[in-house]
């Protein structure tokens, strides 16, 4: 059983916010949008397993991490949420919002890869004989700057990257990389926005466009200026659009 540490913010009784982190980094990475969102809304950031404080519980699967996420959000009585994904948890929150639509009423997916790649064995080949290199400080800044972390951001990204298993990388990246859409994403009954950087990688774009497609009535956004970091890369614009995606309709 997958167990998750869990930060919450805001007020009780405020409309339930969950944020889902990308790999390689952890519930930190929402700490610009989760401030701008505390006065109103009650935000829930978890650790997904094997990243930051719950780096002692190594990730699985998308399957058994979903699963976790439902006993949460099923026993808090903080249903139904609105999510919003970067990533990695992008693709969880499809797969939370396309399982479970009970406990989910908006989706925001941000930079969700969701095309199965080829070659998904010879690449976690590579990936595993690298992985100890994510301890390495230099190379991990490397990393660090193609999701456009600010500085203040950056001893947390080392922390994370540093203690993030070769067990973990292996699980969450092969799920990653063999993600499809769930058949269920296109009767969602909620509120979706897909969200993709116009400088993100053509798969990615690609990605943004069949996830939209396959969900009618869902809305699509391409941000100018932006690669694979949108909410790191331009936070102030990003926290008021979440803001403003939150209203009531």
């Amino acid at each position: 059983m997958n167990i998750m540490y869990i930060s919450r913010f805001g007020p009780e009784d405020g409309s339930p916010v969950l944020l889902l982190h990308g790999g390689g980094v952890a519930g930190w990475m929402w700490n610009s949008l989760r401030r701008s969102l505390a006065s109103k809304y009650n935000v829930l950031v978890p650790d997904l397993p094997g990243h930051g404080q719950s780096a002692d519980q190594p990730y699985r699967s998308h399957t058994e991490t979903v699963d976790a996420l439902n006993r949460i959000l099923a026993h808090g009585g903080s249903t139904p949420v609105a999510v919003i994904g970067f990533s990695l948890g992008a693709q969880l929150t499809i797969e939370l919002a396309s399982k479970h639509p009970e406990l989910v009423d908006r989706a925001m997916v941000v930079s969700a890869q969701a095309k199965a790649m080829p070659f998904t064995g010879l690449t976690l080949g590579a990936l595993g004989a690298a992985a100890p290199l994510a301890r390495n400080r230099r190379f991990a800044r490397m990393q660090a700057r193609e999701l456009f972390l600010p500085p203040e951001l950056m001893e947390d990204y080392l922390d994370t990257s540093a203690n993030i298993t070769k067990a973990t990388l292996l699980a969450a990246v092969g799920d990653n990389m063999r993600f499809e859409l769930p058949a269920a994403w296109s009767e969602f009954p909620g509120q979706a926005l897909v969200m993709v950087g116009r400088r993100e990688r053509a798969l990615m774009r690609d990605s943004a466009a069949a996830i939209h497609t396959a969900l009618p009535g869902s809305e699509i956004e391409i941000v100018d200026g932006c690669g694979h970091g949108i909410p790191l890369q331009r936070s102030d614009w990003f926290n008021g659009r979440v803001a403003d995606w939150l209203l009531p309709q």
